[in-house]
């Protein structure tokens, strides 16, 4: 068995990141930028007011002295001519400053009557002016590689982009195997169950980045898995859930081989997903994760996410851990890396972990419960409440 960073240092030796495509703006939500993007905008373009007020000169803007109103600006349409000594222009937040002006009197520090405005006591003193390229000038990048927020494409946008170069995304090839398994909606014999671990993986994985193809289930015979691995081909990553331990009906490694696989590792000091496989067949990465649904979607968290982030070019590491405190006592772990479902509560003192009683890899209602993953070194001793602890985040 290899440790979990092992198994990963080989997992992104395996993936390499995909070409670009160039897409909308509009579609841009989620997507890698894969190459800096420069802008075609200086923002703002024009000296703006940063309050309502009125444009002034300043030398003429002191308290008790009044100024002759002859124009306004407004966002979208300036005032076309020049500010002269003893003269104001009403604007608004977001308009151009005339030239000539050097300070915005903000209303509430102006009576105005009529055309004429008297500069009350005491007023505030800041001009109220945003710089032409305060924000950024034509030119400046934002750079790749980046998974693009919602600010970022109102960023994008402001810099007058209409489209950019995103990593094309990874299209990953879901293969559950097992003759006991029946999609949802079938009826299921005495012996058999539901297939459930793809649909996790499938939200799992497109929420971060990929795009998701669900094979049909193989069966357990060298021949069915072959049919299912076929329809695999085109697929930037080729992942098979269960199959891959080393019991009678465990083909998934030797139909893989057969075809070509070339096997990096199987087995990882982990629990649960100790029974994972990965290599390439042909130039395909290939991972095969346990079956067992909790151990499936645990191996999907902590390999396949950051193994996706390598194909879409960004960096490869691990997912972050965060310290939080423990919230009960837990007995010493045994000699593989243990990842306890866990819930997470943010507190004043930061985050409090309270692992369940209950760590079956079967128990798919105890993840769904969990928005964590309590990491527990391999031969650790027993923890007390109020010790630090590793966590990964798994939801919001």
């Amino acid at each position: 068995m290899i440790s979990v960073a092992e198994a990963l240092d080989r997992l992104f030796a395996l993936a390499s990141p995909l070409p670009a495509e160039t897409v909308p703006l509009a579609n841009g939500a989620g997507r890698v930028l894969a190459a800096n993007v420069l802008s075609r905008m200086t923002q703002p373009p024009f000296a703006s007011s940063a309050m309502d007020g009125y444009a002034v000169r300043n030398v003429d803007a002191q308290p008790g002295m009044s100024l002759k109103v002859i124009g306004e600006s407004a966002a979208g349409a300036r005032f076309p001519g020049t500010l002269g000594t003893g003269e104001a222009v009403r604007i608004f937040t977001g308009a151009p400053v005339p030239d000539g002006a050097d300070a915005i009197l903000i209303q509430e520090d102006a009576d105005r009557k009529g055309n004429t405005i008297t500069v009350r006591e005491n007023r505030d003193t800041a001009t109220y002016i945003r710089p032409a390229g305060g924000d950024f000038a034509m030119g400046d990048p934002l750079t790749a590689p980046r998974r693009l927020s919602p600010v970022d494409l109102s960023l994008l946008a402001s810099m007058n982009i209409p489209d950019m170069p995103v990593t094309r995304r990874p299209v990953v090839a879901l293969i559950a195997t097992g003759n006991e398994l029946v999609m949802p909606g079938e009826t299921p014999s005495p012996d058999q169950i539901i297939a459930s671990n793809s649909f996790a993986l499938k939200a799992l994985l497109e929420a971060h980045g990929a795009e998701c193809r669900m094979l049909p289930i193989a069966k357990d015979t060298p021949e069915s898995l072959r049919q299912v691995l076929d329809l695999a081909t085109g697929a930037d990553l080729i992942v098979t859930l269960g199959g891959a331990s080393v019991g009678d009906y465990d083909i998934v490694q030797d139909v893989a081989v057969e075809r070509g696989l070339s096997v990096d590792f199987y087995k990882v000091a982990m629990q649960p997903g100790k029974p994972l496989m990965a290599g390439k067949l042909g130039d395909t990465p290939m991972v095969g994760l346990p079956g067992n649904p909790v151990s499936s979607i645990v191996c999907g968290h902590v390999f396949l996410r950051p193994m996706l982030d390598v194909m879409l070019g960004l960096p490869a590491r691990p997912l972050q851990r965060e310290i939080g405190v423990l919230g009960e006592d837990i007995e010493p772990n045994g000699m593989r890396e243990q990842y306890l479902r866990a819930v997470g509560t943010l507190t004043e003192k930061g985050w409090q972990i309270v692992p369940f009683k209950r760590q079956d890899s079967s128990l798919l209602s105890v993840l769904s419960a969990a928005n964590v993953l309590m990491v527990r070194r391999p031969d650790e001793p027993a923890r007390q409440a109020g010790d630090p602890v590793e966590f990964i985040r798994i939801s919001s």
